[in-house]
């Protein structure tokens, strides 16, 4: 049997897989994202003082290969390594720092030492063997304050290298908008969350940015109606507590009214910081509803009044003349008439419905009269706020109900009970009657006694006169 031609088939056969795993482990390397200096292949890695990362080794290596992973391509030590066999070990004096991931290195909790380069030798079993160098940058974050902030308190954020030249840098906000890689702001809501620092739109920092303030106040008036329930909004943010409030100096916690633009404040409640809880100055039939340790600071009452209207003002009030504050407007609907809601048969009706004043823009009022009854003068698209009944009718009477439209939504509704009484019930010809019987039996009885009285009179005045001519009183001699 001829034996060298089938040995040189092998030997053929053995080159030929070493120089197609050769050249996939050469197209794995070039696929990384790297930059180079001079032939050597360097893949820059941005990382924070106390951060973890992970240097990749190239994807699609062939399982024939040695990993070894170095400081300097001809160290006789290597830090970690990964057999073909599957075996693995890291050197004993970087257990505590390192760890192997498959191919992959591991080095946890960076320190200022650790920012170096670090080798990737991958060998063949001819010997043949590639190196890929990380170079691991310091990224240096930073934010001004450090911790928590009020709303309107400038917040600075810079994320910078040491490398020189400089990768491309920029911070994504919590909505994802790119802004610059240094920048100052006035800390709002909208600034609450993670912000994330890009370097060559790869590698990642984030630092947690949380904005002290208020829920949002309602982004209009905050609509009711006479006799319904109300309910005046105010908590705390979202996640925020009131020990970081605390650690912020909170001085005071205070709820105000303003009754119109143009008047004074009136103090309503006051809440005690020391175990949240409130005090009433004067409270317009509201009350805080009993949630102040879970952040609400609400104000509601079940029966709403025309002394509600007007602006609240929900504040928060720290050193420095630093407030956090909300305003919510409240409107209530309300049904006037005129001269009352019991109306004689005949009499002039005038119903009003109004907020306290004029009708705004884009606002319109909807009459619905008692079942049975029309609104002749008035058109299906445009209701005024005033009815006026020239002679108020049987018809007239029962319940009245005003809406508030706005857009196609109606925002609130009122009512109110209109009672119409006949010119002369049964129950008014009683009373005239019994008054007129009592002034003539008054009448009568006044007569009565005063001629009895009269004949009185009389009766005395015969008894002392007997005698046809007598004498004055006095002593007479005989």
């Amino acid at each position: 049997m001829n034996v060298l031609p089938v040995f040189s088939v092998l030997q053929f056969y053995r080159r030929v897989t070493e120089m197609k795993n050769l050249i996939l482990l050469l197209i794995a390397v070039l696929m990384s994202t790297t930059t180079k200096t001079g032939a050597q292949e360097v893949q820059v890695v941005y990382a924070e003082v106390g951060q973890t990362i992970t240097l990749k080794a190239p994807d699609g290596l062939p399982s024939s290969n040695y990993l070894y992973w170095l400081l300097k391509i001809d160290d006789a030590k290597p830090l970690a390594w990964r057999n073909s066999l599957g075996g693995k070990q890291i050197n004993e004096h970087w257990k505590d720092k390192l760890a192997l991931n498959v191919d992959s290195l591991v080095i946890q909790n960076i320190r200022q030492e650790d920012f170096r380069k670090y080798v990737c030798k991958v060998t063949l079993n001819s010997g043949t063997h590639s190196t890929i160098t990380y170079e691991v940058v310091k990224l240096t974050v930073r934010m001004n304050p450090p911790s928590h902030l009020l709303h309107g308190e400038t917040l600075f954020l810079s994320c910078a290298v040491e490398t020189r030249p400089g990768p491309e840098i920029h911070w994504l906000n919590p909505h994802g908008e790119k802004k610059y890689s240094q920048l100052t702001i006035r800390a709002t809501s909208q600034d609450n969350g993670l912000w994330t620092c890009v370097v060559n739109n790869n590698n990642r920092a984030q630092v947690s940015v949380t904005v002290l303030d208020l829920s949002p106040a309602p982004s209009g008036p905050l609509y009711t109606s006479k006799a319904r329930p109300l309910n005046v909004p105010c908590s705390l943010g979202p996640k925020i507590t009131w020990e970081q409030l605390r650690a912020k100096n909170l001085t005071e916690v205070f709820w105000q009214f303003f009754p119109k633009p143009d008047s004074p404040p009136q103090t309503l409640f006051n809440l005690s910081l020391k175990d949240l809880t409130w005090k009433s100055d004067q409270n317009f039939g509201l009350r805080p509803v009993p949630d102040a340790k879970k952040q609400s600071l609400s104000l509601t009452t079940s029966r709403a009044k025309e002394e509600n209207r007007g602006d609240y003002v929900c504040a928060l009030k720290f050193p420095n003349g630093m407030t956090l504050k909300r305003t919510v407007h409240v409107e209530v609907l309300e049904i006037t008439s005129s001269p009352g809601t019991e109306v004689v048969s005949g009499q002039q009706l005038n119903l009003t419905c109004s907020l306290g004043h004029r009708l705004p823009s884009g606002l319109r009022l909807k009459w619905i009269p008692p079942s049975g009854r029309s609104l002749p003068s008035l058109t299906p698209d445009r209701h005024p706020d005033h009815i006026t009944i020239p002679e108020a009718g049987k018809g007239d009477g029962g319940k009245w109900s005003c809406e508030l439209w706005q857009n196609g939504t109606r925002l609130t509704s009122t009512e109110i009970t209109v009672k119409i009484e006949p010119k002369l019930s049964v129950w008014m010809l009683v009373v005239i009657c019994s008054v007129a019987a009592i002034v003539i039996l008054v009448l009568i009885l006044s007569i009565i006694l005063y001629r009895r009285r009269q004949r009185r009179m009389g009766h005395l005045r015969r008894q002392l006169c007997q005698c046809k001519t007598p004498k004055p009183k006095g002593f007479y001699r005989s």
